[in-house]
């Protein structure tokens, strides 16, 4: 579990410093939030 939310952090900072706009920010945190979301669903 640890290591899938490490995984999930270092890729989203991966995909926010990839990332050009604001909105484009938004749906990336979006996105970490849901996956975060389903791993602690788990």
């Amino acid at each position: 579990m640890q290591r899938l939310t490490l995984f999930v952090l270092i890729s989203s900072l991966l995909a926010l410093s990839a990332c050009n706009t604001v909105k484009g920010v938004g749906q990336d945190l979006q996105k970490a939030g849901s996956a975060i979301e389903g791993a602690a669903k788990k």
